[in-house]
């Protein structure tokens, strides 16, 4: 839940272009009417979208004034193009033109949908998209620079409340900087560990300075280049594909595909992510890695990356979710934030645990992920609670992790937007791993890895206290 009804990562200006391309299916005919029909509705719910904006806005509630152009920015792509200027086709003319091409129907009536189509996108979508255009560039002249939500009344008590719902915990914005802190801490220990081992001589600053520069950990900027980004992905999947049998005893029917972010929206996307299967089996899990800019995917985070978004991690923990048998459907589709990116967090260090990662420089990648994660508390609790600027959290996150310049802009402009959502994954994590250990010691040599692993996920996802119910049963049925 945002504050915002358009920002740069939701709002109806991306997301019905996303839903139209990526998961309404032209079968036959008729599928392809009601996708022109549905570039109609977009006309009046843009529009609905857009008075709300402006409802709120009379209130004083407005993104940050760097939102604005980014809203404006992929706005105007979905506009541009053919039928709406001599350009190549626009987004949605191209999808629906592709989709129609394969139909098994004539020319002429594939030339009639397309025509509709046309019609659609010139007198419903363009209109609705000026239209937000002209309401977003009149709202960026007035709107704040201030970037926590202190700034809103009682955003205290907001910020506290949004904590608790992403955490499933009590703890407090003070807590959570403090966890951080401590975490942040942990992990410049565990590298420079892994620096020793890569020999590279000088403080963790110099470590980070040559992880950050080293040519060889990035892909070029070339059609090759994200090839190779795809391939290394590619055989990260399928190195612990073999494993999981002794890991888990229950494993997903549903199949893991590899994809790179569309063009329309790979600008404004996050760097990695996670679409789940349809629940009846016609379409795959689908990982998305954002190739963008390959200098802000370094070949050094390949493994953890697909470990967090496909197996052991979100494909993984939400295929069985999907396929539960015997409960509610809010169960079946629901979230926990907590729950799923802390196994998400969980799951890149368990691929450690089960042999991969044998490369130190692989090894770094994984601990530079989760160090995000530990980063995120103190910087989402800094902008929120202790009122810092986006450039105070921006500096934080330079001055102690090797992140790539470009992805911590992008990282921090999220945390502005979902204030308390980063902090999650931490907290889910750290609670796994001491759910972990807590069996391990009750149960000595009666302790079964794949055991706990199924306990953990044939529940769903469930707040944390739910889930540490739901381990302490398990290990007095098994003792």
């Amino acid at each position: 839940m945002t504050m915002a009804v358009f920002d740069q990562m939701n709002g109806a200006q991306s997301e019905l272009p996303a839903f139209l391309i990526n998961i309404h299916r032209v079968d036959n005919k008729s599928d392809a009417r009601a996708y022109v029909s549905r570039l109609y509705g977009i006309g009046p719910g843009m529009n609905q979208a857009i008075e709300q904006a402006k409802a709120r806005a009379g209130q004083g509630i407005m993104p940050p004034k760097w939102v604005y152009p980014y809203v404006i920015n992929d706005a105007r792509n979905v506009i541009t193009g053919a039928p709406f200027d001599s350009g190549p086709d626009a987004p949605l003319f191209a999808d629906f033109k592709g989709k129609v091409g394969k139909l098994n129907i004539s020319q002429i009536e594939k030339d009639l949908l397309i025509a509709d189509a046309a019609q659609a996108l010139n007198s419903a979508v363009k209109p609705a998209y000026e239209a937000l255009i002209s309401e977003m560039t009149a709202q960026e002249k007035v709107a704040g620079t201030d970037d926590g939500v202190w700034r809103f009344k009682d955003g205290a008590g907001y910020y506290t409340e949004r904590l608790a719902n992403y955490t499933t915990t009590n703890m407090t914005p003070e807590q959570i900087h403090q966890l951080g802190l401590a975490q942040v801490a942990r992990i410049h220990k565990e590298m420079g560990v892994v620096q020793k081992k890569m020999g590279v001589k000088g403080d963790l600053q110099a470590f980070f300075k040559y992880m950050r520069t080293e040519p060889k950990f990035y892909a070029p900027e070339t059609a090759e280049g994200r090839a190779l980004y795809l391939s290394e992905t590619q055989k990260a999947k399928d190195a612990i594909t073999p494993l999981l049998p002794k890991w888990f005893g229950t494993l997903p029917q549903a199949p893991l595909v590899v994809k790179p972010v569309e063009a329309f929206r790979e600008k404004s996307a996050g760097k990695a992510f996670y679409q789940s299967p349809a629940p009846d089996g016609s379409r795959p899990g689908t990982y998305y890695a954002n190739l963008y800019k390959m200098a802000d995917m370094p070949l050094t985070e390949v493994e953890a990356l697909i470990y967090h978004e496909g197996v052991p991690g979100h494909h993984l923990q939400l295929a069985i979710q999907t396929e539960l048998k015997g409960v509610p459907a809010f169960r079946k589709f629901g979230g926990v934030t907590a729950y799923s990116e802390g196994w998400g967090l969980y799951s890149e260090k368990l691929a450690k645990d089960m042999g991969l990662y044998t490369d130190p420089a692989r090894d770094f990648g994984r601990l530079q992920l989760e160090l995000h994660r530990a980063i995120r508390l103190v910087v989402d609790s800094g902008l929120h609670y202790k009122r810092w600027s986006r450039e105070t959290a921006i500096k934080y996150v330079e001055d102690n992790s090797a992140d790539a310049p470009g992805g911590i802009v992008k990282a921090i402009e999220r945390y502005i937007i979902y204030p308390g959502q980063a902090t999650a994954y931490m907290v889910g994590r750290l609670k796994i791993s001491d759910l972990r250990d807590k069996a391990q010691k009750a149960l000595g040599k009666k302790f079964d890895i794949r055991g706990f692993h199924d306990t953990v996920l044939k529940s769903g996802p469930v707040p944390l206290d739910v889930l540490e119910e739901q381990v302490d049963a398990w290990i007095a049925s098994r003792k």
